[in-house]
């Protein structure tokens, strides 16, 4: 395992993790699930969480002020494909902050019309489109993704798509977010950002560092979130794990790691007083 004082850190970065050692039962620690603590796979109902991530979570809800994994999932898949379910003082927020899933417990609202109306229209518009073999549509109930990482070129497929994607989202009132290969169809209003924004906002004192973990487009406003907060006097900290796939990450984190299993060693590091 690298050490983390041998990893680059930003100046940023480096006074919130002196922050989450100095007072670790105040810190505020979020991650995203795919790509973050589980490997990014073709096919989203094969993904599963880094073997240790349950462990290492565990290990630090029992530490931290709170612990929450904020991601574009349903909570309940996140929460079974990650194995956390035994895991006491973690919260899920799934899709971008709609679900919460806590103590066992799932709050859920209604799906928008929107969603309905997008499922309805969406067979339509990619065959319309000319959508290649390979693009496929995965349904989250309260949000539609179209896939393009099984087309023989997924990046000229998801440019293919992003126009009409982007038109139809228009239609039915919905927001675009697009990904690793993805568009994704979801009710406007949410993101990460808000998402962690409120969770840090429940706590009774103000936390003595937040942390974000991410690795796709849609967690840079989890790091716009992060750096508020920093704005307000709160020391924070921005980690991506990296892929060759998106770089924007990468170019605004105070730590970029390699991978999920990245991810979990920076934590066992911190845990274990190596950072």
């Amino acid at each position: 395992m690298k050490r983390l004082d041998e990893r680059p850190v930003t100046p940023a970065g480096a006074e919130g993790i002196d922050a989450i050692r100095r007072t670790p039962g105040r810190a505020v620690l979020a991650f995203d699930f795919d790509g973050t603590l589980a490997p990014i796979v073709a096919d989203p109902a094969e993904a599963r969480a880094e073997p240790r991530a349950a462990g290492t979570l565990a290990r630090l809800a029992a530490r931290a002020g709170a612990v929450a994994i904020i991601t574009g999932r349903p909570a309940a898949v996140a929460v079974e494909y990650g194995g956390f379910a035994g895991i006491d003082g973690l919260v899920v927020l799934g899709q971008y902050g709609m679900e919460r899933w806590e103590s066992g417990e799932l709050r859920t609202p209604e799906p928008l019309p929107g969603v309905a109306e997008a499922r309805a229209k969406l067979p339509g518009v990619l065959e319309a489109a000319g959508a290649p073999p390979g693009t496929f549509v995965e349904d989250k109930q309260h949000a539609l993704v179209v896939h393009t990482r099984r087309c023989a070129e997924p990046e000229v497929a998801l440019e293919r798509l992003r126009g009409i994607i982007a038109a139809l989202a228009e239609r039915t009132g919905l927001a675009l977010e697009p990904g690793r290969f993805v568009l994704e169809l979801r009710p406007p209003g949410m993101d990460k950002g808000v998402a962690l924004r409120a969770f840090v906002d429940e706590r009774d004192e103000r936390p003595s560092a937040v942390l974000f973990a991410g690795d796709d487009l849609g967690d840079l406003a989890a790091f716009d979130a992060v750096e508020a907060l920093r704005a307000e006097g709160v020391p924070g900290v921005t980690v991506c794990s990296a892929s060759n796939e998106v770089t924007k990450l990468a170019e605004r984190a105070d730590v970029v790691v390699d991978g999920p299993s990245g991810v979990i060693d920076l934590l066992d590091a911190l845990l274990d007083g190596s950072a």
